[in-house]
């Protein structure tokens, strides 16, 4: 097998969201789509007490997109328009289909010990699939496989692994996605087709990816070449790891809605004015 190499790394930008959430993000939706099948990445850390109570994210609309909410620490409650509730605590992922239209909040909380901490991904949708549905899908913490082997610690939500399956199903992009933790003097392996893109979000320690050191806290992003990622540590790294199959289809994205085209943006603007999202 061939061993994948770096593209360029990512250093996140702190921007606000939201009723003013401080995130640090690594990439947004853009026409370039350089990231496809994946639009956004954001890491929230809401723990400095100088920043005063979290202030969250109020009622807001999505079309055309899937978000991925994945928590360390703290908590998020949401409820939408649809009528679903509910709060994602520690180890808790909520995936949201938006498919032709939702609106939704989510509002973080801290934990105990005064800190939120976690991730949200975007997905895209592909064209014939914008319009479908919108759906949630609630996964505990208790129900997502851990991988134990050799130093080396997985928490798979999406994909699969040595026939493990990930709780998280049926998304139009069959991702995948899973905190990996690697301890001290350890290595990790694991085919990935070439052509998928692939992405590693590097939020504790120190690793060394495809033969180049990445401290804590960096995107890196891979070529679209080799079939293997590999991944060693002499005092231990952690990281989200994202891969998925390009759509290779045009998008439009225009706040919190992802199309194809920009007629479709105007639609959405002129259902949302209307409000029927």
């Amino acid at each position: 097998m061939t061993n994948k190499t770096i593209s360029h790394i990512i250093e996140p930008k702190l921007v606000i969201e939201g009723a003013g959430v401080l995130l640090r993000r690594s990439f947004g939706p853009h026409v370039s789509n350089k990231f496809d099948p994946f639009l956004l990445f954001d890491h929230f850390a809401f723990n400095n007490p100088l920043e005063g109570p979290i202030k969250g994210f109020p009622t807001h609309p999505h079309r055309g997109i899937e978000t991925v909410t994945y928590m360390l620490e703290g908590t998020v409650r949401h409820r939408d328009s649809l009528g679903n509730a509910g709060t994602i605590a520690e180890g808790d992922v909520q995936w949201m289909t938006s498919g032709r239209g939702i609106l939704h909040e989510e509002m973080p909380q801290r934990s105990i010990n005064g800190n939120n901490y976690g991730f949200q991904l975007w997905v895209n949708l592909p064209a014939a699939q914008k319009m479908s549905q919108p759906r949630y899908q609630e996964v505990s913490a208790d129900s997502i496989p851990v991988i134990e082997k050799d130093g080396v610690t997985i928490r798979l939500v999406a994909g699969e692994i040595d026939g493990i399956r990930g709780p998280v199903t049926e998304i139009s992009a069959s991702p995948l996605y899973m905190d990996v933790k690697l301890g001290a003097g350890s290595r990790f392996s694991l085919p990935i087709p070439n052509g998928q893109t692939t992405l590693a979000y590097v939020f504790e320690g120190t690793g060394e990816f495809a033969n180049e050191v990445v401290e804590a806290v960096s995107m890196v992003v891979f070529q679209n070449d080799g079939d293997q990622l590999e991944v060693k540590t002499e005092a231990g790294v952690r990281f989200m790891l994202i891969s998925g199959e390009p759509f290779k289809e045009p998008i439009v994205p225009y706040g919190p809605f992802v199309m194809n085209s920009k007629e479709e943006i105007e639609e959405t603007i002129r259902e949302l004015r209307m409000v029927r999202l």
